[in-house]
């Protein structure tokens, strides 16, 4: 029984790890990181091992399914592929006919194979693309465009050659990327300090050198008194902030109040040990990477913790140098011509956007949108009637706060379709669920990876559905051939591979010994630095946001303290799940079936509530029911659980009923957001938790 290797990408997160995969004929035998892939060497995550579940999981969509009942009700009709994919042709036919192509919204999760579908999109002529970035990484995203015009990806996390790391909103042990923990690893073996800010001790915290627990909704603070004692100690790189740096002297002037000795009585972290901190950081310095955090959908004022996060990396000279954070490299950059690009097929549609990028709101950058503000216009009605909506791997009812409101807001679409591997709340209450094939049963578009040493890589299909799915650029590719969009009209993956390669000097067979193409034989760190801006600086003060009368520096206020019996509710991850998508997986299930509540011990004791204790949370008139973890490992004036439990939908037997959700406990929550920043504020929410008598 011979076996091969399968090079591939793993699809069970977003870090989207290379993998090898082994397979013969009774299927896949294992999975791991690929071996040639510099910091894997072979490891992956759990979640990772958990792909071969997910293609067994027998509980999710076998096939295409039409709604028949209610929409919620679960009541489907099985499908062909060609019956479900002119059911939807047809239909979003007629409401463009109707309304114009821009009544179609779009969402998805992001990532480095959205080219196809987003040229789909531009064929149709509709601007209304979002990925779940409002509920995630848009306040890091426009935080650094603000000060250097670039996006948050444009520089890279040069971990294993750092000094000194601080993690602030990333919880890097637990929401895993392998190779940057892996990189973080080695550079802690080699003397690297390791500092952690956070409300709770999480993974991350237990291996650091210093952990500071903030008093929630405080890290602006903390970060303020960094930099005045930075600026007022003279610490900082004088020369790079000489070269670089515009309106330092307004940046000095604007911190003169925000003390250590003040930072230590809103964060409750002592005067002297930020004073010590900052000391250690600028002995490393510029070899200092202060991470600016994964999903900042946290508080009102999370922009200005991202911005204020940049500003010490500059300070600190980081910006460039080996350790810190150096610009990546394009195709371009190291004289290679990159991918062709299918959205350059067609022209960038002339409609103004549903939710207002662009032209509403001209700071925030059009790609990625506002999904939170597109839901919105699809209740409003304005500019334009939104009235179908693709959901593509998204489950905006799981990952967005109010989601009987959402429910209430898609009621009125003409249009729902889910695009999917596996069952979620949006699936449940849509008019069509297109089953996506899962990352190991399918092949995806070539990707780049624009980093010191970038490359091309290729997801193949290991194994052949087991049921009757089909891959992302089959489901795109047969709507296309029904909307009159030739250019994307394919019947063979290898094709769309030779179009993106055409003129690169890279063919699809250079992927099979390893799966990856590097297009430099070494690491390139540029010599120049070259910042977006007008100015061609890194500008403290922005032009675009101080146009729209939003302060650069936003001057800070202290948060309110909850009342008694009541918790700032807040959730995270943990290296065992992936949001909801995962909890009904059968080896991680199996691992951690629910989630359970954070809760400080001090407070736990007080209102009688023991160790595995069910416990009851209310807001607004919601109520569930969850287990209480008492520790002394999180701040008293917060809760918290992991994201992504609390599924109550039937076919999802192993998930059903099993914790609690997060999002369900958010009311008003669509309208709190940032407006300088564009990310929600999802931790800006009160919980009561009693015993239960």
């Amino acid at each position: 029984m011979s076996q091969q290797s399968v090079y591939s990408i793993c699809g069970m997160c977003t870090v989207r790890c290379p993998i090898r995969v082994e397979v013969d004929s009774r299927g896949i035998r294992s999975l791991e990181g690929n071996p040639h892939f510099r910091h894997l060497n072979g490891r992956i995550c759990p979640r990772g091992v958990a792909g071969k579940a997910l293609v067994e999981d027998r509980e999710r969509p076998q096939t295409p399914l039409i709604r028949q009942g209610e929409r919620g009700e679960g009541k489907w009709r099985q499908a062909s592929w060609d019956e479900a994919l002119d059911y939807v042709a047809e239909r979003l036919s007629g409401l463009m006919d109707r309304h114009g192509p821009e009544t179609l919204g779009f969402s998805d999760r992001g990532g480095p194979f959205r080219d196809f579908h987003r040229a789909f999109l531009r064929g149709l002529g509709t601007p209304n693309y979002c990925n779940h970035d409002s509920s995630c990484a848009r306040n890091v995203q426009h935080a650094h465009k603000s000060l250097t015009g670039l996006g948050r990806k444009d520089v890279v996390y040069d971990l294993e050659k750092a000094g000194h790391v601080v993690l602030q909103g990333r919880n890097l042990f637990e929401s895993i990327d392998v190779q940057e923990v892996s990189a973080l690893n080695t550079a802690m073996n080699k003397g690297c300090r390791l500092t952690v800010i956070d409300i709770r001790a999480n993974v991350s915290a237990t291996k650091a050198d210093r952990f500071f627990m903030v008093r929630p909704k405080t890290d602006y603070a903390f970060n303020l008194a960094v930099i005045h004692e930075l600026l007022r100690t003279g610490q900082y790189d004088r020369e790079f902030a000489k070269r670089h740096i515009r309106d330092l002297d307004k940046l000095m002037t604007f911190v003169e109040g925000y003390s250590a000795e003040w930072a230590a009585e809103e964060t409750g972290v002592p005067a002297r040990d930020i004073r010590s901190f900052v000391s250690e950081l600028a002995a490393a310095a510029p070899s200092v990477i202060w991470h600016p955090g994964w999903m900042t959908a946290r508080y009102d004022n999370s922009f200005s913790i991202c911005r204020s996060i940049y500003i010490i990396n500059a300070l600190l000279g980081a910006y460039g140098a080996r350790g810190g954070l150096p610009l990546a490299n394009s195709p371009g950059d190291v004289g290679q011509k990159g991918l062709n690009k299918f959205m350059d097929l067609y022209q960038k549609p002339q409609a103004k956007r549903a939710d207002g990028v662009g032209w509403r709101y001209p700071h925030f950058e059009e790609g990625p949108g506002m999904a939170h503000l597109m839901y919105e216009a699809m209740e409003s009605g304005e500019p334009y009637p939104v009235t179908a909506y693709i959901a593509y791997r998204h489950d905006p009812l799981m990952a967005y706060p109010e989601p009987e409101r959402l429910k209430e807001i898609f009621s009125n679409l003409e249009l729902l379709v889910s695009v999917t591997f596996s069952w979620s709340d949006t699936a449940w209450f849509s008019d069509v669920v297109l089953p996506l094939s899962p990352y190991l049963e399918r092949e995806s578009i070539i990707a780049t990876k624009s980093v010191l040493q970038p490359f091309f890589f290729l997801r193949q299909r290991a194994v052949e559905p087991l049921f009757d799915t089909r891959a992302d650029w089959e489901i795109i590719s047969g709507l296309a051939k029904r909307l009159n969009l030739p250019e994307l009209a394919y019947d063979s993956i290898r094709d769309i591979w030779e179009y993106q390669l055409e003129g690169t000097g890279v063919s699809v067979e250079d992927f099979q010994e390893t799966g990856i193409v590097p297009l430099a034989s070494r690491e390139v760190y540029k010599d120049e630095l070259r910042f977006k801006t007008p100015s061609g600086s890194i500008e403290i003060l922005s032009g675009k946001l101080e146009e729209q009368g939003f302060s650069s520096l936003k001057p800070y206020e202290s948060p309110a303290k909850a009342q008694s019996n009541r918790f700032r509710l807040t959730f995270g991850r943990c290296a065992l799940h992936t949001q909801g998508h995962t909890v009904n997986n059968t080896y991680l299930h199996e691992r951690m079936p629910e989630n359970v509540l954070w809760i400080n011990s001090r407070e736990a004791k007080r209102l009688g509530i023991g160790d595995n204790e069910t416990v009851q949370i209310r807001s607004n008139g919601h109520s569930e029911r969850i287990r209480a973890k008492p520790t002394d490992m999180i701040h008293p004036e917060a809760v918290f659980m992991l994201h992504g439990f609390g599924h109550t939908l039937p076919v999802e037997t192993r998930a059903y009923g099993k914790g609690a959700a997060d999002n369900k406990f958010m009311p008003g929550g669509l309208r709190k957001w940032d407006p300088a920043g564009g990310g929600l504020a999802l931790q800006e929410h009160y919980v009561e938790v009693s015993k239960i008598a």
